[in-house]
């Protein structure tokens, strides 16, 4: 990625991602189950609009607990754990909406097809307006990628892992994550200021 692709990318801080789930838990909708998933699943594992929209419910091992993810742009697909969150909404939805067939899609429109990006980023709109996240470039569905790449980041995993979770043939595209968490740079100058060998 370029410089003027880093500085394009948007993402939500830690308290605007809380802000965005509380939104959506509050909000009074008869798909307030399916969305809350769609949004967890998607901030949890990483996933782009068109990724989501292709989970089969053969993808997800629910005693696990974990996702099969499949992705797309020539990235690796990988099996990620649900948190515990993440895990019990997805259960209630494929309770809730009877999801039975192993090749079912988990996520699907009012026309019973899998859910469309448009939808996806009209829903995206919805709740960062109910979140009062007024930055309306990150009122995109994908800003929910970006903001699981930073935010893990920010949690002290490295860049190895950071690439494997989000799937990146090429470290060169992790990279990028970590120019926006000051984390990692404090991390930096307590080794320098531990080590004591620069002049």
């Amino acid at each position: 990625m370029t410089n003027s692709t880093t500085n394009k990318i948007k993402y939500l801080t830690q308290q605007e991602a809380i802000s965005l789930f509380n939104a959506i838990e509050v909000s009074e909708s008869v798909h307030s189950v399916r969305n809350m998933a769609i949004f967890r699943v998607a901030y949890r594992c990483g996933l782009r609009a068109s990724e989501v929209a292709m989970i089969r419910l053969e993808d997800y091992n629910q005693p696990k607990g974990e996702l099969y993810c499949k992705r797309l742009k020539g990235s690796n697909n990988n099996t990620i754990r649900l948190d515990i969150k993440t895990k019990n909404i997805l259960d209630k939805h494929i309770t809730q909406n009877n999801i039975t067939s192993s090749s079912d899609f988990l996520f699907k429109s009012q026309k019973n097809s899998p859910i469309s990006r448009f939808t996806l980023d009209y829903l995206m709109k919805k709740y960062c307006k109910l979140a009062k996240i007024d930055d309306i470039k990150k009122h995109h569905f994908h800003t929910l990628k970006h903001s699981t790449a930073v935010h893990l980041a920010e949690s002290n995993m490295d860049i190895k892992e950071l690439q494997w979770w989000l799937g990146h043939k090429a470290v060169s595209n992790t990279e990028i994550y970590f120019q926006f968490t000051t984390k990692q740079q404090e991390k930096m100058y307590a080794k320098l200021d531990k080590d004591n060998e620069m002049v």
